[in-house]
């Protein structure tokens, strides 16, 4: 215990943070919504129904916890989603000694469940009533396995560390990521589909990734903050595919992998009407010239057959201090 102790004391930074964290941690509801928000994202509305508690009683100690560093808060909507910070390690040890047959905690987890898949039926109603419960890779005939496996191959070996999907639908990809990176993060423009990847990710335990609305035009992230990022069929919907990709670089640290899965040049032009595509494909020509105006090297292309021809895009970001010539 001591020795675990000391290593957080290290891990979390100066003095005063680490007196922050633990004045924030002691409180017994404060430990309950660590211990939940641990294990996944929840919303205050969430957490009132599975604790029992008033909404501003438990606004003031998300607001707490958030300003001690142990809660990360992510605004979507009238909603805002609460999860444990990444870099949070001292709460992990702290939760780690609370034992997990405590009847409080256990009831907590139970009620978490049942909220978790109530939420995951809300959405699949939305889906439904909205006329958008479809997979668009069924849809079209695409091997949807094939696909999922030619990105994972695509990326580096051995651990990939901080992880972007951009356009994440209902979390997929991260989901089967999930053992071989260190932080996932998952934004899409459709809260039904969050709303389903919460759900997924929540039951499979997956607390070190996340998911949140965003623009892919405008992310609002840092630049340079992820170790690769992808885009799985989602390019062919961008009005702008060239900015969409100078905006997913830009949050590419240098040297990070950028894979692009979309569909080759076709003259399906139903898909247009039907599906609402922007785009018929994406020639390779067209591909590296965004890429190299995005600050990235000339990509690697890997056919995938399927019924509509696939290809893969695979770039790695230059340092910021090379130019890279428009193809």
């Amino acid at each position: 215990m001591t020795l675990d102790i000391r290593i957080c004391l290290c891990l979390c930074g100066g003095m005063q943070d680490v007196l922050s964290q633990l004045r924030g941690a002691a409180e017994p509801t404060r430990l309950r919504l660590l211990a939940l928000c641990a294990r996944g994202a929840w919303c205050v509305t969430e957490l009132v129904a599975i604790l029992g508690q008033s909404q501003p009683r438990l606004s003031r100690h998300l607001k707490l916890l958030v300003e001690a560093g142990l809660l990360t808060r992510t605004p979507e909507g009238a909603n805002a989603w609460f999860q444990m910070a990444p870099e949070a390690d001292l709460p992990r040890h702290i939760l780690a000694r609370l034992p997990e047959a405590d009847p409080l905690l256990a009831a907590d987890r139970r009620a978490a469940a049942r909220l978790a898949a109530e939420r995951a039926r809300i959405a699949s109603d939305s889906f439904r009533s909205h006329g958008a419960d479809w997979d668009e890779s069924r849809a079209l005939g695409l091997p949807a396995e094939a696909i999922e496996t030619a990105l994972l191959q695509a990326l580096p070996d051995g651990r990939l560390g901080r992880v972007l999907d951009i356009g994440c639908g209902t979390g997929g990809l991260l989901a089967r990521l999930a053992p071989r990176i260190e932080e996932g993060l998952g934004v899409d423009a459709s809260r039904e589909m969050l709303a389903l990847a919460r759900s997924r990710l929540t039951e499979a335990g997956l607390a070190h990734i996340s998911v949140r609305q965003a623009d892919m035009y405008r992310l609002p992230l840092p630049d340079a903050g992820f170790d690769a990022v992808t885009l799985h069929m989602v390019l062919h919907y961008a009005e702008d595919p060239a900015a969409a990709l100078a905006e997913a670089a830009r949050v590419l640290r240098p040297g990070g992998r950028l894979l692009i899965l979309d569909l080759a040049p076709h003259d399906r032009a139903d898909l247009l009407t039907r599906y609402a595509h922007r785009w018929p494909g994406f020639d390779d020509a067209a591909m590296a010239g965004w890429l190299g105006g995005a600050g990235c090297t000339a990509p690697r292309v890997s056919p995938i057959p399927a019924g509509l021809t696939l290809r893969l895009w695979s770039a790695e970001r230059l340092p910021l201090s090379v130019s890279t010539p428009v193809f």
